[in-house]
């Protein structure tokens, strides 16, 4: 089987990175309580019209919402994210950058900055933000940002930086499933095969196994010369996924 094939039938973990519409930290005072009142109701309004995908309803409620209230760092989120999805990158672009102007410190607001960049290519861009955002002491999902920044770099491509943003990920979590994975991939692409068996087992350990990963491990042991080691595998992924893609490939049906 071709390597460039593999990616085709595992079941990697795609990108983490998702704008999500959430409370942030940091927001600087707000205005009088009518004026705050309305502002916050709009912006609940413009956040499930935009997770319904109505993104002229939510621009039009966000807009107002940043009307009533100029400092509020989710709104300007949420505005940046409905217009990426109406397709207009330079307000999205703007609209984040305003959300950085009044909540400069705001995790979620780097972390869903340097999403953005990353599907706009500006790789360089989304791997500052993603740092700051890690580095944040609030931030009890460092690993996951450092993942996502692993994700991206690795679209680039810049593999050595991509590693080390995983293995960063590790040092917060050491049992951390989606960067052990993305290691494991990584080693296997440069046919370091005995450092892909290491993260695999490392993440068999104390995640479950899914076909994909299965079939993955059968595929390193079988890289390594370990024949018995690829039949067990093989014979695992045939017992517990028996109609999966990965089971009809092994068997040569796929």
């Amino acid at each position: 089987m071709k390597k460039s094939e593999f990616i085709t039938v595992i079941s990697v973990l795609g990108f983490i990175l998702t704008g999500c519409v959430t409370t942030t930290t940091g927001t600087p005072a707000a205005p009088e309580a009518d004026e705050a009142d309305a502002a916050e109701l709009n912006y609940q309004l413009g956040a499930r019209y935009f997770q319904s995908q109505n993104y002229d309803l939510a621009r039009d409620r966000l807009e107002l919402a940043i009307e009533l209230d100029p400092k509020m760092p989710k709104a300007y989120t949420t505005l940046a994210m409905t217009y990426e999805a109406l397709e207009n990158p330079r307000l999205a672009t703007q609209a984040y950058e305003n959300a950085l102007r009044v909540a400069p410190k705001d995790f979620n607001v780097q972390n869903a900055y340097a999403v953005f960049l990353c599907r706009q290519r500006d790789y360089d861009g989304a791997r500052k933000h993603f740092a700051k955002a890690a580095g944040h002491p609030e931030n009890d999902d460092a690993e996951q940002t450092l993942t996502n920044a692993g994700l991206c770099l690795m679209q680039k491509p810049d593999v050595v930086e991509a590693e080390r943003f995983f293995r960063e990920a590790l040092e917060h979590r050491s049992s951390y499933g989606e960067a052990l994975l993305q290691l494991c991939l990584l080693k296997y692409k440069q046919q370091d095969f005995m450092s892909s068996r290491a993260f695999l087992q490392r993440y068999m350990s104390t995640n479950k196994s899914s076909a994909g990963v299965l079939y993955l491990a059968a595929e390193i042991e079988g890289n390594l010369g370990n024949d018995k080691g690829r039949a067990e595998f093989v014979n695992q992924l045939l017992r517990e996924f028996p109609e999966s893609p990965e089971a009809r490939k092994v068997l040569g049906n796929g």
